[in-house]
């Protein structure tokens, strides 16, 4: 299973929120690069890097920050938040990330998406899937579909979209767990997912419960700015 810490952007600041909300945010370090050099030379390979600002105000923001880490690592970096036309993914891929990570576009504007799938290619995209009770939610998570999370899922892999992340927005930042039942459910139902576990992991315990029900991935974030899972404990999945 392959680890991919997060690091969420806003203001050009290391943050983190809880439950998506953005009165409750914590700054972890002015300088992003400096935790990205952190996670490279415990060895960590990937990162999942969010534009919050970007996620907020409907279009791409802190690329600078991904082109300033993408120059001065060698880490693998999926970068998301606020992409909404081809422009934002070219943006995005030429700033130095490997995958555009896109979530809301994917559930609102399907045909775009495909679009954006065909011209540029499907592995140079991270498919994410936000969900609040089942559904699919869009928008840094601020509007709900009615998009069942499955169903969401199946459509895109059949067009051979290769990772999803998925992350419960009720136990995103809360380090209570994630949501094991959810994601065994998708493994069950789609044994051929590549599967990113994404919100509310807070031990060593909860990734080996991830990697034991066959998740492919997890993004790990407050847990390791808050000291609940140490560099070292995450290099071990790897």
């Amino acid at each position: 299973m392959e680890i991919i810490p997060a690091i969420d952007i806003i203001d050009g600041k290391c943050v983190r929120l809880t439950e998506g909300d953005y009165q409750q945010k914590k700054i972890y370090n002015e300088n992003p690069l400096e935790v990205a050099l952190q996670f490279e030379s415990a060895g960590i390979k990937r990162l999942h890097l969010v534009d919050l600002d970007g996620a907020k105000a409907g279009k791409v923001t802190n690329w600078k920050v991904l082109e300033t880490i993408a120059n001065h690592t060698q880490l693998v970096i999926d970068f998301g938040g606020g992409i909404k036309t081809a422009n934002d993914v070219s943006t995005v891929l030429n700033a130095g990330a490997r995958y555009a990570t896109v979530g809301s576009v994917a559930a609102k504007q399907k045909d775009l998406f495909i679009e954006w799938l065909h011209r540029f290619g499907v592995d140079k995209f991270l498919l994410g899937a936000d969900v609040k009770n089942g559904y699919i939610t869009i928008n840094g998570w601020l509007n709900t579909t009615e998009f069942p999370v499955q169903q969401f899922m199946e459509n895109y892999m059949q067009l051979g979209v290769q990772q999803i992340f998925c992350t419960d927005v009720s136990k995103d930042g809360r380090l209570e767990g994630p949501s094991l039942e959810l994601y065994q459910s998708l493994l069950n139902a789609l044994p051929h997912l590549h599967l990113i576990a994404s919100g509310g992991i807070s031990s060593v315990d909860d990734l080996l419960q991830l990697q034991q029900i066959g998740c492919s991935g997890a993004i790990v974030g407050k847990a390791i700015y808050e000291n609940k899972i140490s560099l070292n404990q995450l290099v071990q999945f790897n």
